[in-house]
């Protein structure tokens, strides 16, 4: 049986690194954590939250999964964007999603992919949606197009939730910002759909 020794050893070499530049930082981050940001991403292991934007442990509340959707009957998303919104009380929710995404694509390639249908029924209502813009695209378009749309759409779920919509009755300043990553050049690209709007 193998035991995966090489990642505790790499575990190992980073603690030892941030310690070196920093030796009471494990201190501070085990007393609490008080992110101002929540990510809410896909699960692509090219798409790490903390490592793109450049932001150390503690910083970064996170959510992956797959094509970054949030759904209002998926408990798991609803109770991340409860805690990190009533209990963090993060200031910004960023919905990122990715050129290139894997689910977004079989979403639109519209084949039967097993028990990741009923997931990907949520993207492909959003296709659906966007139906005559998208005929227009060619498929590289069309999925890169389909990227992007779907991010919007979870920024407007994500706004509708409850936790959201008491936070900003209550006067809290919560952001939601829709964000895309170019994996082939490894920039994020502010998609302008940020709510509320004022």
């Amino acid at each position: 049986m193998k035991t995966l020794q090489h990642l505790f050893d790499n575990n190992a070499a980073w603690a030892e690194k941030i310690k070196a530049s920093d030796p009471k930082f494990f201190d501070r981050l085990s007393e609490q954590q008080t992110p101002d940001y929540l990510w809410i991403g896909c699960s692509d292991s090219r798409v790490p939250a903390t490592q793109i934007i450049n932001l150390p442990p503690g910083e970064v509340f996170v959510h992956r999964n797959i094509a970054n959707v949030v759904v209002h009957n998926d408990t798991n998303c609803l109770s991340v964007i409860q805690f990190a919104v009533e209990v963090l009380k993060v200031k910004h929710i960023i919905v990122c999603g990715h050129y290139g995404c894997g689910g977004v694509k079989a979403a639109v390639e519209d084949q039967d992919h097993g028990l990741i249908n009923e997931w990907l029924a949520h993207i492909k209502e959003v296709k659906q949606k966007h139906l005559a813009e998208l005929t227009e695209l060619s498929a590289e378009q069309k999925n890169n197009r389909m990227c992007e749309l779907n991010v919007i759409e979870q920024v407007k779920h994500v706004s509708e939730t409850a936790a959201v919509q008491q936070a900003w009755k209550n006067g809290n300043a919560v952001s939601i910002h829709g964000w895309i990553y170019d994996i082939s050049d490894g920039i994020l690209h502010d998609l302008e759909t940020t709510l509320p709007t004022s």
